[in-house]
């Protein structure tokens, strides 16, 4: 087969993107392709503005590998992952990224170039997930840098700082290419290809505002791409998961907590006897609130910390305080406490025991049976753990919160990721 020219190669990988992943093809085309220079850019590289690559990389990659790469530097700006970040470390972040999007993207059908990150336990979760698992090590590398992790520091600087790229934003979406561009770029992908051969300059890093606006731009193509493909009936199934998850309005954890537990905590209306006295000439209802009875446990087979518990119990305590909720506290390994449990009276505060007896496997079936034994069943049980254990066969009849540290999936009741 005759070798194809860089330039050729990456327009004949974005039409074969667009004919047989539209999904993925329409949000490449949203990246104006620029040949970068080699002293900056190993591979391929995206400031969510353009996709930078290194002319040498793509010519040892082959047709089905070009379309990977240029797929996954889409992906990483259309889940925002410029935005993501946050005050984690940008190294492990990039390996999170790539851990998250590489499985998606192999499911789908495209070939990976060698050395790209993959491992079959991650499949199925997003970079905020992946991040803790992570170990700082200097081997892992990503086939990309991502120029919108740059210290922030960075913007703005003079010296030896080359200058910026033409930066003329649309008007509508301020992409960094003219409205012409990317009309001209939709009818012809090759016309987004920079066949500049001296190769630009490493641009500047996202201001904040630059951040915000492209995450919201981002946003909008990826409904728009995902839109047009299901039309087509070629999104996949992990994909459309995908565009869910990312369109889909995400609260931090203790928000969802916090929505849980209000939602068992209702007013109710009383009709009581009207007062004689007063002359009330008919029964009215009258706005009573009861008290939450909630069951709180600690797994302590040595996964969780104790720091991660208390830091938990002080969340739980904001929350019992604002709902009126009596708090019963125990704790298990693979049984209960001697210990507990302890309880907690509306009134008082919510702190932790001074100290556990645990450390051994886990058994969750311990803390159910133990429920029944109670007066009355709780409104609402919160199960603090890595969901790594013994589940008890028989589902209780009230609602549980299993607020998991880790990956593990639980068999019933709502699942809360603890990032």
């Amino acid at each position: 087969m005759l070798k194809l020219d860089v330039e050729t190669k990456l327009a004949a990988a974005r039409t074969r993107l667009i004919i047989d992943k539209p999904f993925l093809g329409a949000l490449v085309l949203r990246l104006p392709l620029v040949a970068a220079r080699p002293d900056w850019c190993r591979t391929t590289s995206t400031d969510a503005r353009k996709l930078y690559y290194n002319t040498e990389y793509i010519q040892h990659l082959s047709l089905a590998e070009t379309q990977f790469v240029l797929a996954q530097e889409a992906l990483h700006c259309a889940l925002s992952h410029f935005a993501r970040r946050g005050h984690r470390v940008k190294h492990l972040w990039d390996l999170a990224c790539d851990f998250a999007i590489n499985p998606i993207l192999i499911h789908d059908g495209l070939t990976a170039p060698p050395g790209a990150l993959y491992s079959h336990e991650y499949e199925g979760m997003t970079a905020e997930e992946i991040y803790p698992f992570l170990v700082d090590n200097d081997n892992d590398s990503t086939h990309e840098e991502n120029l919108f992790d740059k210290p922030q520091e960075q913007e703005g600087g003079e010296g030896d700082q080359p200058p910026p790229p033409d930066q003329e934003q649309d008007e509508n979406e301020g992409t960094g290419t003219s409205p012409q561009t990317e009309t001209d770029a939709d009818e012809n992908p090759q016309d987004g290809v920079d066949e500049s051969r001296e190769g630009a300059h490493e641009p500047p890093p996202l201001s904040a505002q630059e951040r915000e606006t492209l995450e919201i731009q981002w946003k909008q193509r990826l409904a728009g791409a995902a839109q047009q493909a299901m039309q087509a009936g070629k999104l996949s199934g992990d994909m459309a998961r995908l565009v869910d998850f990312l369109l889909e309005p995400k609260l931090p954890w203790r928000m969802l907590l916090a929505h849980y537990m209000t939602a068992q905590a209702r007013d109710d209306y009383s009709y009581t006897r009207p007062s004689s006295r007063r002359g009330e000439p008919a029964i009215l209802p009258s706005l009573r609130s009861h008290q939450l009875d909630v069951v709180v446990v600690l797994d302590t087979s040595g996964s969780i910390s104790a720091q991660e518990m208390g830091f938990f119990v002080s969340e739980i305590d904001a929350i019992k305080g604002q709902i009126r909720a009596r708090v019963v506290l125990h704790a298990c390994d693979d049984c209960l406490s001697p210990d507990g449990p302890w309880t907690f009276e509306a009134w008082e505060p919510l702190v932790m025991p001074a100290a556990f007896h645990g450390g051994g496997g886990t058994n969750f079936t311990p803390v159910f049976d133990w429920v029944t034994t109670l007066d009355r069943e709780p409104d609402l049980l919160v199960y603090f753990t890595d969901a790594e254990g013994r589940f008890p066969k028989v589902v209780p009849h009230y609602p549980v919160i299993w607020l998991v540290k880790g990956k593990a999936p639980v068999p019933w009741g709502q699942r809360v990721q603890l990032n």
